[in-house]
């Protein structure tokens, strides 16, 4: 299998209602940084669902950051939902995201249940661990 190919006119993965180049693509290819803390979550997803892995290595906390990320390209991410959020605005320096991502794999549909921590150093935030 391969990675799902967005044009900047597809809808974008991280169901904001936007377009992929109006939305997570900007981040994607460095012309923007993620503003806030769900915006960075969200792009991570659609990080995940298009296989940049150099996104995702590059908004991981160096505290944290794996020296290797591999993005298994027989999963299908397919549906995020946000369930809560604290701080991570464009004025803090800390946040947390909660969410349900959903995938399937070999026919098997699964979720994911996390709550990110995350960081602002500067003007940018990085993903840090899960709680």
């Amino acid at each position: 299998m391969t990675f799902a190919e967005l044009s900047p006119e597809s809808r974008c993965p991280c169901q904001s209602g936007e377009t992929y180049g109006e939305c997570c693509s900007p981040f994607h290819n460095g012309t923007a940084v993620a503003p806030t803390a769900e915006r960075l979550m969200r792009s991570r997803y659609s990080a995940y669902v298009v296989g940049n892995a150099d996104y995702l290595r590059a908004t991981w906390h160096s505290s944290t950051r794996p020296a290797t990320l591999e993005i298994d390209p027989d999963i299908r991410w397919f549906a995020l939902d946000i369930t809560g959020r604290t701080g991570g605005g464009m004025f803090d320096s800390t946040g947390t995201v909660a969410f349900v991502a959903s995938f399937r794999v070999s026919g098997t549909r699964g979720e994911q249940n996390e709550n990110s921590r995350f960081v602002k150093e500067g003007k940018q935030w990085f993903y840090v661990d899960a709680l």
